[in-house]
């Protein structure tokens, strides 16, 4: 069977523009001899819709949308798989059910809902759809598929050492005749998550001795950065056709001679990460209606790759960098932050803070005057930034990206209403330490745009004398470690303590800084995921509780 894997780019809730993207392909598929072409898990609605599937008029534009799909690949000598939002037949229950459908000659030949629905992590399907109860083999070009969606083919006993569900629904399929796994996806990204699902596919693969295909969406929706990678494997679980990472992408295969097209690229794992964060970026400026974006460049290394990011999502000219020196910033940071900007090819404007600063302080000296200097006059640096640059936001209609990076708002090392404000957080999931390893990559990429002064100096806040991130926070290479076990791996800091051989009250002081600080973090700016666990819709902590470590 000749099978065409369209990887495409969708865009929740502008369903027409979908289907129109999809008829598209699904004609390029047919003039390249596809019998079949394999479409991602509701390609029809983009994914995730979230709380869109709780309007009715919703779940019947998706089947409207459908039945236009059906119409317009029609004449194509082609069957059609795609993923769409469905009404559930029951009378109890959710109203939605996650679905695939069969299409051929106009007509929706066949249907099959999701079995297994993630509720872990960034997915809240339970929330949304009613699972089904069984499913069938169906019959398209005289082949007996195997049709799942997503999490139905994650549920190998023999892959888990401990399983999430009872059923496992590839094994009743193939139990029940199936002769090829199609699978359907919506997979965000993060750092060795295609690895994984490539173990997992070619585990079934080798136990059923069957071929599998494998269709994931691309682009970014929100904070999930989808990577496409789709790929189809052979009954010995060894790849035949892959299409390429955080792009568009179109891929033949052929079942039967065990060929087809190989586009696949990035084996880099840090350089995936930096493409996730272009595509990130430039989908969260389009799909949201922006065309510019504002930064506030300090010269240090977390602007400056936002700044190479921006420029490769969305083009120089759309990306305008504001220097804001205030009192305490070098001489050293203004000259990288200009360098950069000309080296990158960006508008650049200076605006002082340090009149403004004065001018305030001496409003505050009255109700001040019992106070010692501390934080507040730090703080207060940061959001006169952060007003500028919202008032430049204002005047422009240009998007602000913030610049912080995952360690400083694990710790709260960062300013409410400061440096936080801004429409996307770019980098909010990058660890600090691979905030440099990107920035490498960022240089190699733009023919060093980023001054090598800036990988030397070391990090600072520049809110008075000397300051270094170290006054505060220990090295970011002890940090970061600490903060991976206890965010992503939920480690307790005896654990950490033991297996890092360090300080146990330095553990429990950072561990007791992530807890203080969750106030902050859900008052941020939506970012980017590329971590297993980054802050945002997948870590959902109570604000106003008492449980510490």
């Amino acid at each position: 069977m000749r099978i065409a894997l369209a990887q495409i780019n969708p865009t929740v809730g502008d369903l027409s523009a979908n289907v129109d993207r999809m008829t598209e392909a699904a004609r390029r598929a047919a003039g390249r001899g596809a019998e079949v072409v394999v479409f991602p898990e509701l390609a029809v609605t983009g994914y995730p819709p979230r709380d869109l599937v709780e309007k009715p008029s919703f779940i019947e534009r998706s089947d409207a949308e459908l039945r236009r799909l059906a119409q317009e690949t029609a004449a194509l000598d082609l069957s059609v798989i795609a993923g769409y939002v469905a009404r559930s037949p029951w009378e109890t229950g959710k109203r939605a059910v996650n679905s695939a459908a069969v299409l051929e000659q106009g007509n929706i030949v066949f249907r099959q809902d999701k079995m297994l629905l993630p509720t872990y992590d960034v997915f809240d399907e339970a929330r949304y759809f009613r699972p089904a109860e069984r499913e069938d083999v169906c019959a398209v070009r005289g082949k007996k598929i195997a049709l799942t969606i997503c999490e139905d083919a994650w549920n190998d006993r023999r892959f888990w050492k401990q399983r999430l569900y009872p059923r496992d629904p590839v094994e009743e399929l193939f139990a029940a005749g199936g002769e090829i796994l199609i699978c359907i996806n919506a997979s965000p990204y993060n750092m060795g998550k295609r690895e994984i699902r490539r173990g997992i596919y070619r585990a079934s693969a080798r136990r059923y001795q069957r071929p599998v295909i494998y269709v994931n969406q691309v682009g970014g929706n929100d904070q999930l950065v989808f990577d496409g990678s789709s790929f189809a494997m052979n009954s010995a679980g060894e790849v035949i056709a892959s299409a390429r990472s955080f792009e568009e992408d179109l891929v033949l295969v052929d079942t039967e001679a065990g060929s087809g097209d190989r586009h696949e690229d990035f084996t880099d794992e840090c350089e995936a990460v930096y493409q996730a964060l272009v595509l990130g970026t430039r989908d969260y400026i389009r799909k949201c209606g922006f065309a510019r974006v504002l930064i506030g460049l300090s010269g240090g290394i977390d602007s400056s790759l936002t700044a190479a990011i921006a420029v490769e999502a969305v083009g120089k000219e759309n990306v305008r960098g504001i220097g804001m020196p205030g009192p305490f910033s070098s001489e050293g940071s203004v000259r990288d932050a200009r360098e950069l900007a000309e080296k990158l090819g960006i508008r650049f404007d200076m605006i002082s803070i340090t009149a403004a600063y004065e001018q305030m302080l001496e409003q505050l000296a009255p109700v001040f005057a019992a106070y010692s200097a501390d934080v507040t006059e730090e703080n207060l640096q940061s959001r006169l930034r952060g007003m500028t640059l919202m008032a430049l936001s204002n005047k422009t209609g240009a998007l602000v990206l913030t610049t912080g990076n995952k360690s400083e708002l694990a710790v709260g090392y960062c300013t409410l209403y400061g440096d936080m404000c801004g429409g996307l957080a770019v980098i909010s999931d990058v660890p600090k330490t691979m905030v440099y390893s990107l920035a490498r990559i960022a240089n190699r990429r733009h023919g060093g745009v980023i001054p090598e002064s800036v990988f030397r100096k070391p990090p600072s806040a520049e809110l008075k004398p000397d300051q270094k991130d170290t006054d505060s926070l220990p090295p970011y290479d002890v940090l970061d470690p600490i903060l991976e076990d206890y965010i992503e791996h939920y480690r307790t800091p005896a654990d950490i303590a033991r297996r890092m051989n360090v300080p146990l009250a330095l553990v429990k002081d950072i561990v007791c800084k992530v807890d203080r600080n969750e106030y902050k973090r859900q008052q941020a700016a939506p970012g980017l995921k590329v971590t297993t666990k980054a802050f945002g819709i997948g870590r959902r902590f109570p604000i106003a509780q008492r449980y510490s470590e």
